[in-house]
């Protein structure tokens, strides 16, 4: 009996240090529970949690649970939050602008030669988090942006002055390419936008497109316009000090799930954009503009003629030259 009651304690205590070894890691995401992405990351965390015999476990809290994304990322940085899969912050560091670079790319093939693996922008992003004590473990491809209008706006495909205020993100870029477009920028924080179209502040939101329009701004949706402004990646980052904390193995297992995430989402995230758009049409009765190729161009050169300079400045006119060099010679 005595050997019996040995050999139970002992199975006991490794039970023990095997559960007290496991790694719960907290993800942070911007979107609303069961979003596309809030959908994706859970099956993502399962993969995790199968692939490491549940040594490693990601808990997900979506719709910016654990904060703004720029305080998400600054908590990372110090080791506070382990993950999230989100917008890169600027305000960390203003070079991070080059990832929402406008019109940067212009078709899906070109954007995936310059975020996907081994594009110039992704290697660029990384070495930017690594800065920061953060390791980028893969890039999620979200969508080409637009613009939604609470009112309408009958030159959809002009970049004349229109005099519709809209809200913009706080960065430079975005600003920037607001006004160049022909409307009248202005910076208020995410978690204040809705409500600021709501009421009347702003008619409208750039700095999103289809999906996120559908996810966060459904309700004051009336008009979408596909204008191509930005390409939309976010990023899977994870803290320095957890990534550590995991033993080499689970380090190795989590970085193979990371890039098989990615891969699954370059695969799929063109026809959702498609998807988003229509569901606009479907579900919400909004407006999608249709707009020609000549207008696309003309938006495109208008805001590269007018904002890339100025971003330049904001990031270094050398570091960001040398990386658009880079994208232009890669046939972007």
């Amino acid at each position: 009996m005595k050997h019996a009651f040995l050999t139970t304690a002992a199975a006991a205590l490794m039970a023990l240090s095997s559960y007290a070894s496991a790694a719960d890691l907290k993800m942070s995401h911007v979107r609303p529970q069961d979003a596309t992405i809030d959908v994706e990351l859970r099956a993502f965390s399962a993969s995790v949690a199968e692939a490491t015999g549940g040594s490693v476990n990601v808990n997900i809290f979506p719709a910016s649970a654990l904060g703004d994304y720029t305080t998400v990322q600054e908590r990372i940085s110090v080791g506070a939050i382990d993950m999230a899969t989100q917008p890169a912050a600027t305000a960390a560091d203003r070079r991070m602008q080059i990832s929402s670079f406008p019109y940067l790319a212009g078709n899906w093939d070109q954007a995936r030669a310059v975020y996907g693996p081994g594009g110039v922008v992704r290697e660029t992003m990384a070495e930017l988090y690594a800065e920061q004590d953060i390791t980028m473990l893969a890039a999620y491809p979200v969508y080409f942006g637009g613009i939604s209008l609470n009112v309408e706006n009958p030159n959809a495909g002009s970049v004349e002055p229109n005099g519709i205020k809209v809200r913009v993100p706080g960065i430079k870029s975005f600003q920037l390419t607001g006004e160049a477009l022909g409307y009248i920028p202005a910076p208020i924080p995410f978690s204040e936008a809705f409500t600021a179209v709501q009421t009347g502040v702003v008619d409208g939101v750039i700095g999103s497109g289809a999906e996120g329009y559908y996810a966060s701004f459904r309700d004051v949706t009336k008009t979408y316009i596909p204008a191509n402004t930005h390409f939309e990646v976010w990023y899977m980052i994870i803290s320095n000090g957890s990534l550590a904390e995991l033993s080499d193995e689970d380090q190795a297992t989590l970085k193979e799930q990371a890039a098989a995430f990615e891969a699954t989402r370059w695969e799929v995230a063109e026809s959702d954009q498609a998807k988003n758009e229509q569901r606009l049409v479907d579900e919400l009765g909004a407006t999608v503009a249709t707009l020609s190729d000549d207008e696309l161009a003309t938006m495109a050169a208008t805001v590269r003629e007018k904002v890339w300079p100025a971003v330049l400045e904001d990031v270094g006119a050398e570091w960001g030259q040398a990386i658009l060099d880079k994208v232009a010679a890669a046939g972007n």
